[in-house]
């Protein structure tokens, strides 16, 4: 077909997404890709051979619909879980963004809002305004935390419809304590989504906000498989809630939204739960690693829980993301005014990227 091709703003497009830019972090064919916070160590071939078998199994009948509920998926994240936790307090997708989606049809959509303190997770207000609500962004202090009293209060004054709560918090890696959650619970009577996707990689002795559903209807705990568990090309999502706030995601999902090879990979991948997670106490040394060396070259490095580090002091975040690039390693500018993003590599990918950073130059 020849002629000219339409332009975005010829097509009858809702008025609240005009304008607006779609997600995308930057895709590059590096040979240090640390910039979107990715599990860079690869699956084990003992896990990786059961997911295949698994699948090949799968497949054999996969001329059929999969099993619309997940059964087997959603006892096994309630096994990998704790807490007493049992199969009808457990729902997943794919990717914990489609678990926000959900929520986000089933609670939000036009005349209703939802809140964030920024900066935080930018598909928070993607999603938002995809379902037509508004997004509302709150605010954090100088160091990117946020305290229980003021939490409650700009929750309060906003009177959202869904909080997000990004525990600890991307971009940032802050942690959240769970006074905050309490506390933002309370001053709330809609729903209260805290956004566990990076939780594994925080101290071991700090307490998940899983603790706090008990009793507590309107409150969403949602993680990820794509971190810890190195699976972020499977896209698998999931949350624990009370059985009633599941039922109501019911009304929203696709029909059969789980393929029977996702659930198939899902689920043999948790039944090796303890080797998957083997790799996150060498991607925290990492992570910490960073965060030192970063700080001998004259930046700050934020605390993080998370696999990630931001650090800031930097004169030119363009500049130094550019010769990062040029020195093949690539890296976030997440938009935070001097400050750049980097996730923890393996050991090699980390070292690539500390000497092309001391290569750059010391923070002024």
């Amino acid at each position: 077909m020849g002629g000219v091709s339409a332009r975005l703003e010829d097509l009858p497009l809702r008025p609240d997404l005009r304008g607006q830019e779609p997600y995308g972090a930057p895709q590059a064919p590096l040979p240090v890709a640390l910039n979107v916070n990715e599990n860079t160590h690869p699956v084990p071939q003992e896990v990786a051979d059961d997911i295949l078998d698994s699948i090949a199994l799968a497949l054999r009948e996969v001329n059929r619909y999969p099993d619309r509920e997940f059964t087997a998926l959603r006892e096994g994240f309630a096994e990998y879980l704790g807490h007493g936790l049992t199969r009808d307090q457990i729902w997943a997708a794919n990717g914990s963004n489609e678990v926000l989606q959900h929520i986000l049809q089933a609670f939000a959509g036009p005349g209703r809002r939802a809140f964030g303190f920024g900066p935080t997770y930018s598909m928070y207000p993607l999603l938002t305004r995809g379902t037509g609500a508004e997004w509302v962004e709150g605010v954090r202090g100088a160091d990117f935390s946020v305290g229980a009293q003021d939490a409650a209060s700009q929750v309060a004054d906003a009177a959202p419809d869904v909080v997000f709560l990004c525990s600890p918090n991307n971009p940032t890696g802050t942690p959240m304590r769970l006074d905050v959650v309490e506390a933002v619970y309370e001053a709330t009577d809609g729903i209260v989504i805290v956004d566990e996707a990076y939780h594994e990689f925080a101290p071991r002795d700090e307490r998940s906000a899983l603790t706090l559903l008990r009793g507590r209807e309107r409150l969403v705990v949602s993680r990820t498989m794509s971190k810890a568990f190195a699976f972020a090309g499977a896209r698998v999502g999931y949350l624990a809630a009370d059985p009633v706030f599941i039922d109501a995601l019911r009304l929203v999902r696709l029909p059969y939204h789980l393929s029977a090879l996702t659930q198939a990979a899902a689920t043999a991948a948790l039944r090796h739960s303890p080797v998957m997670l083997g790799m996150v106490d060498e991607i925290v040394a990492q992570r910490d690693r960073i965060s030192a060396t970063v700080e001998a070259l004259g930046y700050t490095a934020h605390e993080s829980w998370s696999n990630f580090v931001l650090f800031g002091d930097v004169d030119e975040p363009a500049a130094t993301w550019r010769a990062l690039y040029d020195a093949g390693v690539l890296i976030r500018d997440v938009g935070i005014p001097r400050h750049l993003r980097v996730t923890a590599g393996t050991d090699d990918e980390t070292t690539a990227f500390l000497d092309a950073l001391a290569s750059v130059g010391s923070a002024a």
